[in-house]
């Protein structure tokens, strides 16, 4: 298990992206709408991990939610693993909360399930794996 990126909930995208290719002195090289979960998410390399930025596509989405209950910032920390469902099992025999109760297809060509911020030190953990394709 690694991290494989950190999410970033943001209000514009647009402008999100022109200061992340400030910050991290590159350029944005991946940009994916995932429709199920009225997202758009743009891409990062940062060394063997990535940034993704989160910018809702619906007002009454999960993101757009979040952002306007929390504001902008961090959303998530994905780590990436090798086999989600067995994953998925372990954790909830360990007794944590799993938000949904089987993977989704997320971005990235990803298959993506989360685990409840009150069993992580508030911290919204996404567990993903490379999808095969």
């Amino acid at each position: 298990m690694h991290i494989d990126h950190i999410g970033i909930a943001v209000e514009d995208l647009e402008s999100a992206v022109e200061t992340y290719e400030k910050l991290l002195d590159g350029q944005c090289y991946k940009r994916e709408v995932v429709e199920d979960q009225q997202v758009e998410t743009a891409f990062f390399k940062t060394g063997q991990s990535k940034v993704e930025l989160l910018g809702a596509t619906a007002p009454d989405s999960v993101i757009a939610k979040y952002v306007a209950q929390k504001g902008q910032g961090m959303h998530h920390v994905a780590f990436e693993v090798d086999d989600i469902h067995a994953e998925l099992d372990r954790l909830r025999e360990e007794g944590f909360t799993v938000l949904s109760e089987e993977p989704s297809r997320g971005a990235d060509n990803k298959l993506v399930a989360f685990v409840h911020p009150k069993d992580n030190c508030g911290v919204l953990v996404e567990l993903c794996q490379e999808q095969d394709g």
